[in-house]
């Protein structure tokens, strides 16, 4: 499997209060003094995650339609297709749709090979990724890291003997995770060595390949044969941020004026990645067998939950339009033990808390989806909820800035 201009930092507004640390239910008023509760869920970063026993098996070359075999051979650098791409191309599309930015941030971003493997290892030790440390700690070691630097990878930034800016570089991955976003300060001290370009290939490296712990950890991807490389288990599990900063009022990135909504020229600012990134967003909003009603579901409840505002006010306005499929977003903010929803949509929305909380979808949450949609849609689910993580925290790092007119988030 494949897999400089210094930006200042931007002054902030009023900070706004974060998510508990801790899963907390409140009671509030809403309009009209109807009380209800508002749930928010535990920061990832508090236990490391556990992948599930597999759920999907691989499929067989014996298996492939002549579809299945041109996606194959249209994605052949690749590699030859592994238990991961047997999993995916059980839904063709969502194949199609990963497997360009894999390759790019795999091989053709501008980052150096031990960059991209610091960080793409980084990526599965937080989310517990056995798959992805079994595939990427031989291409470390290829790339120059040593079985001491990969335990440091594990330890994380505060690990003795660590280059200070490969540990700037942990410390930017471990801030995503937790806090979904990045501090001025670390953005800073990258800045000094990275240009925009080699910024951006950084976030989205370790937001990219958290994407996939999560899904191969939802579906049980397992290592391949002849991969014995697990996660480090003589490693404590411990994620140390600083407090989330609150949010930017002046981009990092800064798209320039034009056609597009800004997301769209903020990621066209650098259009090598854009095209590579672009299908991954085409499959979510064009070619899933998710409904529009149920994709908005699990793209604004992640939003939520990674407090992105900016991803929120798109998919309750004119890219979502999540009420023209009748989605009262004040809903969604209230999570699933919201009275507005029945069992399954309540599922739903446990789904992506899970995905952002545990790093994994639960046994009880999986058997209900699968059983009320099938593994299609379910894979598809999981991917966007699991995407739409990867976007929040892009938008955040990069102070993607409100359109006129946005709606922000509900105020209870």
């Amino acid at each position: 499997m494949l897999h400089s201009a210094f930006v200042r930092p931007a002054p902030r507004r009023h900070h706004r209060r974060l998510m508990t640390a801790t899963a907390l239910l409140t009671t509030i008023a809403l309009a009209g003094g109807t009380a209800r509760a508002q749930t928010t869920v535990d920061l990832p970063g508090a236990r490391q995650p556990t992948p599930a026993a597999r759920r999907i098996a691989p499929l067989a070359a014996t298996e492939w339609t002549d579809a299945q075999k041109a996606l194959v051979e249209k994605h052949a650098r690749y590699g030859t297709p592994d238990n991961a791409a047997l999993t995916l191309l059980r839904v063709p599309e969502l194949f199609d749709g990963v497997m360009p930015y894999t390759i790019y941030l795999s091989a053709d971003s501008r980052l150096t090979p031990k960059h991209r493997e610091l960080l793409i290892l980084r990526a599965a030790w937080l989310n517990g990724s056995q798959y992805l440390w079994s595939q990427h700690a031989p291409r470390a070691r290829t790339a120059g890291l040593s079985n001491a630097d990969l335990t440091r990878i594990a330890e994380g930034p505060a690990a003795t003997g660590l280059d200070p800016f490969d540990a700037t570089l942990l410390a930017m991955s471990d801030q995503l995770h937790r806090n979904a976003s990045v501090t001025d300060a670390t953005w800073a001290a990258l800045a000094k060595s990275f240009d925009l370009f080699h910024l951006m290939d950084a976030v989205e490296t370790a937001n990219h390949f958290m994407v996939l712990s999560l899904i191969y950890n939802t579906f049980g991807v397992q290592p391949d044969s002849g991969n014995a490389d697990r996660l480090p288990s003589t490693v404590a599990y411990r994620v140390t941020v600083p407090p989330r900063e609150a949010p930017l009022t002046v981009a990092r990135a800064v798209a320039p004026p034009g056609r597009g909504i800004a997301v769209g020229r903020t990621f066209g600012l650098y259009p090598e990645l854009s095209r590579n990134w672009s299908p991954r967003q085409t499959f979510i909003l064009q070619r899933s067998p998710v409904t529009p009603r149920h994709r908005e579901m699990l793209i604004l409840r992640m939003g939520w939950n990674c407090r992105s505002e900016y991803e929120w006010a798109q998919h309750v306005g004119s890219v979502g339009r999540a009420r023209e499929w009748g989605l009262e977003p004040k809903n969604i903010a209230l999570g699933p033990t919201a009275p507005a929803w029945d069992p399954i949509e309540a599922t739903i929305l446990r789904a992506s808390d899970e995905i952002f909380r545990d790093g994994v979808v639960s046994d009880a949450t999986w058997t209900a989806l699968v059983d009320r949609f099938g593994i299609p849609w379910v894979m598809s689910g999981v991917f966007t909820t699991a995407d739409y993580r990867a976007i929040s925290l892009s938008l955040n790092a990069y102070g993607v800035q409100h359109e006129p007119d946005d709606e922000r988030f509900p105020v209870f």
